[in-house]
């Protein structure tokens, strides 16, 4: 793709223009540190253009503060750019476990993925990173094949960023854009705990 030109150029009937404006579903998955990183840097981009900006996390606890939330949230309300709306479904369900049962949790990622196609349906927004949304299907929590058949029916011109380890293979053929990211090293590695500025 050298000068961003792409290599080929599909016979589908499109101009040039609408192809290059075709909303995309994006996957960033991987066991390297930046997934999320990186769609919130996306993120920063949607809000330049002035989009509707809609950010759903689905394993992080609604007490942690991180970094991004912030950020955006002091731009979205900065009228400068496009509005954030910050969601996070539920007490949250990572690597340390949550007060309530798996099925808690799995009935709150459940609401979250309910009130996602809604915003779906009702083009809330422009722009959505489902951050570690990987998970929920992962575990069983969500139906695979529904998300991917919501997604891609999605109407309008909404861009889907989605990130988390271990995305299933129907949702990575069905995405119009992966990256996987990969660890070569981590600090962790060394024993060394996540730390401010860097992982939040």
């Amino acid at each position: 793709m050298p000068q961003g030109k792409p290599d080929v150029v599909p016979d589908d009937g499109l101009t040039t223009r609408q192809r290059r404006t075709r909303p995309l579903l994006m996957v960033h998955t991987g066991p390297g540190k930046g997934k999320s990183t990186a769609a919130f840097g996306m993120a920063l981009r949607a809000w330049n253009q002035g989009w509707p900006i809609g950010v759903f996390q689905f394993v992080k606890s609604a007490k942690w503060r991180i970094g991004e939330e912030r950020a955006l949230r002091v731009l979205g309300a900065s009228g400068e750019g496009g509005p954030v709306t910050w969601h996070k479904m539920g007490e949250g369900w990572s690597w340390i476990q949550r007060p309530g049962s798996e099925e808690d949790h799995a009935a709150a990622a459940r609401e979250g993925w309910e009130q996602i196609k809604r915003d779906l349906a009702a083009e809330t927004y422009r722009f959505y990173v489902l951050d570690e949304f990987t998970y929920p299907m992962k575990w069983g929590w969500l139906d695979v094949a529904d998300v991917v058949e919501t997604l891609t029916a999605r109407p309008g011109a909404q861009h889907v960023v989605i990130t988390g380890r271990d995305a299933d293979p129907r949702l990575i053929e069905a995405a119009d854009l992966v990256t996987e990211m990969g660890k070569v090293k981590h600090p962790m590695d060394a024993g060394q705990k996540g730390q401010k500025g860097i992982e939040w």
